[in-house]
């Protein structure tokens, strides 16, 4: 059992792992409680709670088999006569009582064989004569009440660990361990009864080991400890062991029980459980003081004063004990830090490393008197900040040869506590400040640390990126995994200038900024984080970097992620450390947990420049075929004459969605020049007019009344057309009767969309060069869409169909009251005037001078009702009358109605022009209009806010001023108010 605890030793430790062979997939499971793998080569029956040996289930191949922790009771010769292979067997931690003697005859290649806490009473010579190339034998915590070694054990030439004993062992005498004598052993342990009660001097003398193990208590024979220590001596060891060598009782005598450790050469000396007072450790470290010991380990050691102890100031004891390593683990006081209540015995301890000793404070003189000490580990303490740190000590010059400081797995929870604590260490390098509190904003500023600082080790913290600042910026190396940290500060990193070596493995890391820059950075860990895309555009500025671990992250697979891996793997200057068996693909779900390696996107779908070219040469093999097509079938003026087609209908079906009704004399009215009088009376006409369904069209040579002004023959004419068709050309932009047509189409339009003007281009006019005066013509040229008269013969019929779709269907018109077809004369000639209607077929109607007149009446009466509806009145309208008003002029005649109209215009403008817009009222100017013109209106309303109340109702257009047809609104309502007044008098 001794050697299970010997821990310490990494020789022994290496050879007890040596002899547990790694687990393979198993090859044979079924009908069987053991676990065969390895090929057929190991066997593992653990804990199977199996109280026989299932030899039925064990191949003949196997080497190693594992049957601990079940309830065997006898080891018989067929258990492995099955085996002849078999090199290692484990049977500890069974009920063993008997092993045949011939139990092992048929297994003459075991070299491993473990029977520890069985219940063996007597030591098995004869079952383990055979076992020539026995070398690891493991029989210590059974029954035996001697340590005896049969003479047999002196062919175990290849022996090189031995354990022995068992708690009903009493004692040892001098020839137990003679078979002994000329084997070379590298670990030998013995155990004994827990109350020791012989040990004969001579004893152990013939032991020869490197590694020594006692197991047993001496606490009713503390004199037997020198003894054993003579037989040791002028012997070189590489650990020796006491466990439990007090185990009930703290040494209370007077005598040296650990003078003869002087004589003795070891590497290490352990103390391993057991009662140690204060003047049992001052005997023990008396001696040590002169040994060559450079190691010494208390374990699990209940520490006590001495009551009897008296300080007397002269100072420690304890002043000239070298080491090379202290350790004290797991001791159950910490006073035995300040052993005979001074810290002296620490000053000459190159590596001091105190674990599980939960002290709650460190005295300003234990950093003074720990002058010596190179390497400082305080780990595994439960330390606070104010236990480690005080800021009352005095810390300048001290530790001045600490090199290596561990405060890991503590609750600290301040940077700035513990740089201002390091500060004055003149040759600190390495700091392990890991498994704490660290990394809190609050706690982690104004750090100033010793500029010789170049590992840091504070994986297992709760950083924040902010208290990244407060890091030394010296160090080459740096591991803060597991620190949760989400996402990095680059400017702590840009400052790092001497950065090599940098672990961020399993924080939570969302991306990795672009262009990272560390110059001197050889080797990154980013495995285990959050982010999903990864790119060389990241580690552009990193040119040192050769070691990279990215993996287990949830990956993005796509082309970048591909391009990254590819540059990796192809240049070769990063190494994937961790390539390919952690990468695998998280998005998209297709994708997921696929490994990266097996992601394989096609080229066209990653290389860009790929892609751009070709779609560049698509895109010009498709323009070009276009262009083809549209050259060979003119396609561009079918398609655009398609387009005005459509927008003619559906302006059409909006005209009708809108309700309107009017009826007018012409569909068209046809606007041209003389020069292109043939095309019209050859081509335009002809195809309108003689067909299923004829247009009714208006045209100067034709239609205008005789003896009438040529100007007033085309406002009638122009207001009497449903639409307006300029068949333009060079001659008509000459031509200063069509500039008039143009100018009062134009003013029919105002104030309505100019879906009534229709132009068709019959030969091509660049509007730039088109004179100032028809900049409207320029306008609409180049905002209006127009026809074009083409020149193949083919594509003429096309053009016929577009302006018929922008004409619309012809619907019925009504007669015209004087025309150069029909004049009715004045004592009631009858006349017969053919109408169009829809089915094409003529119709006729009788037109009468009662007629004309009944006509004029209802036209007449149609205007009073748009004015009682306070309709506003159209600009051609004002137009017309002003028109009229010059013709009057000429004859020198002016009735009633023409003079009011004058009148009411002139009182309008001589208000209007007084400030601002000439043609519209201001706020101020429609009031003074009303005080002025309509004193007694005014001056009858008491509402002082009637001024505000009228420019509210007449302002339509909500511009903050009335224009003269918002006016006239205002003069209907008043006049027909006043109408009512008159007729409401007469008739009382």
């Amino acid at each position: 059992m001794i050697w299970r605890l010997m821990s310490f030793s990494a020789l022994l430790a290496g050879a007890l792992a040596s002899t547990t062979p790694a687990p393979s997939p198993a090859t044979n499971t079924e009908g069987g409680p053991c676990r065969i793998h390895n090929t057929g080569r190991s066997a593992d029956c653990l804990g199977r709670q199996l109280d026989h040996v299932p030899w039925g289930q064990l191949p003949s191949t196997l080497e190693d088999i594992d049957l601990s922790y079940n309830k065997l009771r006898a080891v018989s010769v067929n258990d492995f006569r099955r085996l002849p292979q078999l090199r290692v067997l484990q049977l500890q931690y069974n009920n063993i009582s008997r092993i045949d003697d011939d139990a092992f005859t048929y297994n003459p290649f075991l070299e491993h064989l473990d029977i520890f806490n069985n219940s063996l009473e007597e030591i098995p010579a004869t079952a383990l004569k055979p076992l020539s190339n026995l070398k690891r034998l493991f029989m210590s915590n059974n029954l035996y009440k001697n340590a005896t070694l049969a003479a047999d054990f002196s062919k175990f030439s290849k022996l090189q660990i031995l354990s022995m004993g068992g708690p009903l062992v009493m004692g040892l005498k001098k020839g137990d361990f003679e078979p002994l004598r000329n084997i070379k052993l590298q670990g030998f342990a013995i155990k004994c009864s827990s109350n020791l009660i012989y040990y004969e001097p001579g004893s152990l003398e013939v032991i020869q080991t490197w590694n020594m193990g006692f197991d047993m208590a001496i606490d009713q024979q503390p004199n037997t400890l020198p003894h054993m220590l003579n037989d040791l001596a002028n012997k070189t060891f590489g650990t020796i062991q006491f466990r439990n060598l007090f185990e009930f009782m703290y040494y209370t005598g007077d005598e040296d029980i650990f003078q003869g450790l002087e004589n003795i050469t070891a590497r290490r000396l352990i103390f391993h459980r057991g009662k140690f007072n204060e003047n049992l450790l001052r005997m023990a470290l008396t001696n040590l003081q002169v040994t060559p010991i450079k190691r010494l380990t208390l374990q699990y050691i209940d520490f006590a004063r001495s009551p009897t102890f008296v300080d007397s100031g002269a100072g420690s004891s304890i002043t000239n004990l070298e080491l090379d390593k202290l350790d004290l683990w797991y001791i159950s006081n910490p006073d035995v830090l300040r052993f005979d209540w001074r810290f002296t015995w620490f000053n000459k301890i190159r590596q001091l490393s105190i674990q599980y000793v939960y002290f709650n404070s460190v005295p300003c003189d234990a950093w003074v008197e720990m002058e010596g000490v190179q390497v400082l580990d305080v780990s595994n303490n439960r330390l606070e900040n104010s236990f480690i740190f005080n800021q009352r000590c005095e810390y300048r010059s001290t530790m001045p040869n600490l090199h290596t400081f561990n405060v890991s797995t503590n609750t600290l929870t301040s940077l700035k506590d513990l740089s201002a604590l390091t500060r004055e260490f003149q040759r600190l390098s390495v700091l392990d400040c890991s498994n704490n509190n660290f990394g809190s904003a609050e706690e982690s500023r104004d750090c100033v640390w010793k500029q010789n600082i170049s590992r840091v080790i504070a994986h297992h913290n709760q950083f924040v990126s902010e208290a990244l600042h407060c890091l030394p910026t010296t160090v080459e190396f740096l591991d803060l995994s597991y620190c949760n940290l989400d996402q990095l500060d680059m400017t702590y990193f840009e400052k790092a200038t001497n950065l090599k070596e940098l672990l961020l493995s399993g924080n939570k890391i969302k991306y990795i900024p672009s262009h990272w820059k560390s110059p001197s950075l050889q080797s990154l860990a980013l495995d285990g984080n959050s982010f999903g895309l990864i790119s060389m555009e990241s580690f552009q500025d990193m040119p040192q970097l050769s070691r990279l671990r990215a993996g287990n992250n949830p990956y993005h697979c796509t082309c970048e992620l591909h391009a990254f891996i590819e540059d990796t793997m192809s240049t070769g200057k990063v190494n994937l450390t961790d390539w390919p068996e952690n990468f695998k693909c998280y998005h998209p779900e297709a994708f997921l947990n696929t490994v990266i390696s097996n992601y394989l996107p096609g080229r066209v779908a990653c290389d860009i420049r790929l892609v751009i070219v070709i779609c560049v040469a698509t895109t010009a093999a498709v323009i070009l075929i276009l262009m083809v097509i549209c050259y060979i079938f003119d396609i561009p003026w079918y398609t655009k004459a398609t387009y005005q087609i459509i927008r003619a209908k559906y302006r059409a079906h909006k005209e009708k969605m809108t309700g309107e009704t009017e009826v007018f004399v012409y569909h068209a009215f046809i606007s041209y020049s003389h020069s292109d009088a043939e095309w019209v009376r050859d081509q335009l006409l002809p195809t309108l007019e003689n067909n299923r369904n004829p247009y009714r069209l208006c045209i100067h040579e034709r239609d205008f009344m005789p003896g009438k002004w040529i100007i007033d023959n085309i406002i009638e004419n122009i207001e009497n057309s449903r639409k307006v068709i300029f068949v333009l050309s060079r001659h008509f932009v000459n031509s200063e009767w069509c500039n008039y047509e143009l100018y009062f189409a134009q003013q029919r339009a105002m104030g309505k969309t100019f879906s009534d003007v229709i132009l068709v281009v019959k030969e091509p006019i660049d509007p730039n060069s088109l004179p100032s005066k028809y900049c409207k013509l320029k306008k609409m040229l180049s905002t209006k869409t127009y026809l074009e008269w083409p020149q193949q013969v083919k594509q003429q019929a096309f053009f016929w169909e577009q302006l018929r779709s922008v004409l619309g269907k012809p619907v019925q018109t009504r007669e015209r009251l004087h025309s150069a077809k029909s004049i009715t004369s004045s004592v009631g000639a009858e006349s017969v005037i053919e109408l169009p209607v829809e089915d094409g077929r003529p119709a006729t109607r009788q037109a009468k001078v009662d007629g004309e007149k009944q006509l004029r009446k209802e036209d007449v009466k149609r205007n009073e009702n748009e004015m009682t509806n306070l309709r506003p009145i159209p600009v051609a309208v004002a137009v017309g009358f002003a028109k009229l008003r010059a013709k009057a002029n000429r004859r020198k005649m002016t009735s009633q109605l023409e003079t009011a109209m004058e009148s009411l215009i002139k009182v309008f403008h001589s208000y209007s022009s007084k400030e601002g817009d000439k043609y519209k009222l201001s706020k101020p100017e429609l009031k003074n209009l009303l005080q002025g013109e309509l004193s007694c209106f005014m001056a009858a309303s008491k509402d002082p806010m009637v001024v505000e109340k009228i420019m509210t109702d007449l302002d339509e257009n909500r511009d903050g001023q009335v224009d003269f047809q918002e006016f006239v609104v205002l003069v209907a309502a008043l006049t027909v108010a006043c109408n009512e007044f008159f007729v409401e008098n007469l008739s009382n």
